[in-house]
């Protein structure tokens, strides 16, 4: 089948109706053949009790897929519930009705005359569907020599990862940026604090400095490395004597932050907004 679906592709690249520059990426969901009624809530599944000589097909692909990207290793997240027929689908609540097993059939789009170059199957997760972009990608390159100008999606597209891969491969991007920056519970939100690229820190709306690093590591392992969440913290002291602490961090002592991606270009790193135990500058 996936012969007979790369042959048609090759068929309309040779015949004008493909040009590869403006690809779009999308997924549907294709509900499983499985019910809650057969399956086990994620406290009591334990895949490491399955005897794969004993086990049926499904299961067995099941198994299979644990450590791919599409699937398994897509997320470290357990479903709320596995199904016993289809363990590889995924509980999903989608549609804004009841949540039900389901896989995506992920598309790369040829957006000259709406021809579909690409399909990936994966779990019904964000993360697998996204990682599917990058594998759909590599296959089309490989096999049409296929490198698109332009990609095209919605925001469920949008995470540092994907945004990051585009940004490596030189592929404009169309896509609304996933930003949980924002807050509506009346604290301060990441827009709130200046960034202060000249001395490596931000400053929050009291005038106070965040820093990463408040002092030279003799050991390279403590000091920065590029990798990970670059944490800016305020003073101890600062901290606790702010009179606005409950805009900052009402219930907490720190926030939480997104991962910090080398290859995202960006205004400013992420930010963590967290006490030092530095008592002085």
């Amino acid at each position: 089948m996936r012969h007979l679906f790369e042959k048609t592709v090759a068929r309309c690249i040779s015949d004008g109706l493909v040009s590869g520059q403006r690809l779009a990426a999308d997924a549907s969901l294709i509900e499983a053949d499985a019910n809650k009624q057969n399956s086990t809530p994620k406290e009591d599944w334990d895949r490491s009790a399955i005897d794969p000589a004993d086990a049926p097909p499904a299961v067995k692909e099941y198994l299979d897929v644990l450590d791919e990207d599409a699937f398994g290793a897509a997320s470290e997240v357990e479903p709320k519930f596995t199904s016993h027929s289809d363990p590889s689908s995924q509980w999903k609540a989608a549609r804004k009705g009841p949540a039900f097993f389901a896989y995506s059939t992920n598309y790369l789009i040829d957006t000259d005359h709406s021809v579909i170059v690409d399909v990936e199957g994966t779990r019904s997760i964000r993360q697998a569907e996204v990682g599917s972009v990058r594998t759909m990608l590599d296959r089309i390159k490989d096999r049409h020599d296929i490198d698109p100008e332009r990609l095209i999606a919605d925001s469920a597209y949008g995470s540092g990862p994907m945004l990051g891969l585009l940004v490596g491969r030189k592929i404009n991007r169309h896509i609304p940026v996933l930003d949980k920056a924002g807050r509506t519970d009346g604290t301060w939100s990441r827009t709130d604090f200046e960034w202060d690229p000249e001395n490596d820190q931000y400053i929050c709306p009291e005038g106070e400095s965040l820093k990463q690093f408040r002092r030279n590591y003799s050991d390279p392992n403590r000091g920065p490395d590029g990798k990970g969440v670059a944490k800016y913290r305020a003073l101890r002291l600062t901290y606790q004597a702010s009179p606005s602490k409950a805009k900052c961090c009402p219930n907490a002592d720190f926030r939480p932050t997104t991962p910090k991606n080398a290859k995202m270009p960006a205004k400013s790193p992420a930010i963590l907004l967290k006490p030092s135990n530095t008592k002085s500058q």
